[in-house]
C-alpha cells in the first residue's frame, strides 16, 4: 500500500474519531457510552502507534 493511501485512511479515522466525540455528548447515549468511549481510546492508540511509526508524516522508502 502507498503512504499516500495509508495516510488517507488514517484521516477518515481522525474524522470517525470526531464523529465519536460528538456523538459522546449526546444524554441519551445510556450504556453505549461505554462502548463509543472504548472506540475513542483504541482509535486514539492507533494515532499514536501511526505518529510513532511515520513521525511528521515521513512516507518510508
Amino acid at each position: 500500500m502507498e503512504f499516500s493511501a495509508l495516510r488517507t485512511r488514517i484521516d477518515v479515522i481522525r474524522d470517525k474519531r470526531q464523529a465519536l466525540l460528538r456523538l459522546l455528548e449526546q444524554p441519551n447515549l445510556g450504556t453505549l457510552k461505554i462502548d463509543v468511549n472504548q472506540a475513542i481510546e483504541e482509535i486514539d492508540d492507533l494515532l499514536e502507534e501511526f505518529d510513532r511509526a511515520f513521525p511528521a508524516g515521513e512516507a518510508v522508502g
